[in-house]
């Protein structure tokens, strides 16, 4: 168990290299309550203490980047974005690394989840100084997934992620290391014209 952090220093690393396939249309630049998807998860982790706040792009990434263009924010393109979460989660470390070496903790979130907010991150980031996991993950849907917090030890592994699932894996490898976070509204995210049409709706 590591031992916990009393202001940990931590960048958030936001993932929205998909190519949005179910959707017919970028989901990242999806207007949801006035905001493109994109911009309201990249302003809920500029909310919160995470500094710097790094954006993967991919697919559809010139499309994109002019929603990101005032924003105070680092954005990297994941060419191998077609490989899965894995390219785009070592690309993010990458960057993460590249801006500092004196770094605590690193946040992985998507883009697709309309509940996410700075409030997430505040109680991963309260899960992990009551329990010291180097892990903390939110809680939904009978399993641990994004966002989750690592604490470094856990940045050499995620550099070495490869495909389709992400960092699944480390969530689920060793319970003593990982703490979870119930955030069952994360549940919601937005792949399909269906979802949108349902969180929509009153």
């Amino acid at each position: 168990m590591s031992e916990p952090h009393a202001s940990l220093r931590f960048g958030a690393i936001i993932l929205a290299a998909g190519a949005s396939t179910r959707m017919g249309a970028p989901k990242q630049l999806l207007e949801i309550r006035g905001r493109p998807l994109l911009v309201s998860a990249v302003e809920a982790a500029l909310a919160s203490p995470a500094w710097p706040v790094v954006v993967v792009l991919g697919a559809h990434a010139e499309k994109i980047r002019p929603a990101l263009a005032r924003l105070p924010v680092l954005v990297t393109e994941n060419p191998a974005w077609a490989e899965g979460m894995a390219a785009s989660i070592r690309a993010g470390i990458t960057t993460l690394q590249q801006f500092s070496r004196r770094l605590d903790a690193a946040l992985i979130a998507l883009c697709d989840q309309p509940a996410f907010s700075a409030d997430t991150i505040a109680q991963l980031l309260a899960a992990q100084r009551a329990t010291g996991r180097s892990i903390v993950a939110a809680r939904y849907g009978g399993r641990q997934a994004a966002p989750a917090l690592f604490l470094r030890e856990h940045f050499p592994a995620l550099a070495a992620l490869t495909g389709e699932e992400g960092a699944r894996a480390l969530l689920n490898a060793d319970p003593a290391r990982v703490a979870s976070v119930d955030l069952p509204a994360l549940a919601v995210d937005l792949d399909t014209p269906a979802d949108v049409a349902a969180l929509r709706t009153p």
